[in-house]
């Protein structure tokens, strides 16, 4: 992010998801190879035959192969995707923007100017409520608000927002769609213009909050 950042912006916060959508792949990270040790180790044994008289030792790499084939199927299947889904979105405030980035291999990723937005409203459901969480939307006067979704210590974010709405030096304004400063053209990809004497937050320039 530091060097997309444009003349005089500074970034005040970087989060991630609040990680409870990791909780069931962590659990299958974990139970699934130690069942399927424990099951191998039965194998080997000869537990099926004990079982199953007609199984037969000569069944016992391919019983245990299916094992090792389930744990493979899981962790590649479940839980690493869930975890590169997790680890490819980031929410990324800085003075003059919020842009929120989506995956790891195949990019995307929209901004909002903090000058366009109108309103910041917080939803949150029971659990996220419990875990500090909640969906964060941005009211820029058009249809469709953009919204970041379980975004941790979601009180403080919007706090932050807010404050970095309320410094946005007076020069910098958004009129029809385009936000305009001193100096500035007219299009809008940050706060271009920004004067040096009302740059906000120099206390955090190039802070980080990753969760």
């Amino acid at each position: 992010m530091r060097k997309e950042l444009l003349r005089g912006e500074q970034v005040i916060v970087i989060t991630r998801q609040q990680p409870r959508m990791l909780i069931g792949p962590v659990l299958a990270f974990i139970l699934v190879p130690a069942a399927s040790a424990f099951a191998c180790a039965w194998i080997v044994r000869g537990g099926p035959g004990k079982l199953l008289p007609v199984i037969t030792s000569e069944w016992n790499q391919w019983l245990v192969g299916v094992c090792l084939a389930v744990v493979a199927i899981v962790l590649l299947g479940y839980s690493l995707p869930a975890f590169i889904r997790w680890r490819g979105i980031r929410y990324i405030l800085t003075s003059g923007r919020i842009v929120a980035r989506f995956g790891m291999l195949r990019r995307g990723d929209w901004q909002v100017p903090l000058a366009a937005v109108r309103g910041v409203g917080i939803k949150q459901s029971l659990l996220q409520r419990i875990l500090r969480s909640g969906n964060i939307s941005l009211d820029t006067g058009h249809p469709g608000d953009a919204v970041l979704t379980d975004v941790p210590e979601v009180g403080t974010f919007r706090s932050f927002i807010l404050d970095a709405m309320a410094e946005l030096p007076e020069s910098v304004h958004f009129e029809s769609g385009r936000a305009t400063g001193n100096g500035d053209d007219g299009d809008f990809s940050g706060p271009a213009g920004y004067p040096d004497a009302a740059l906000p937050w120099h206390m955090r320039e190039g802070g980080r909050d990753e969760r």
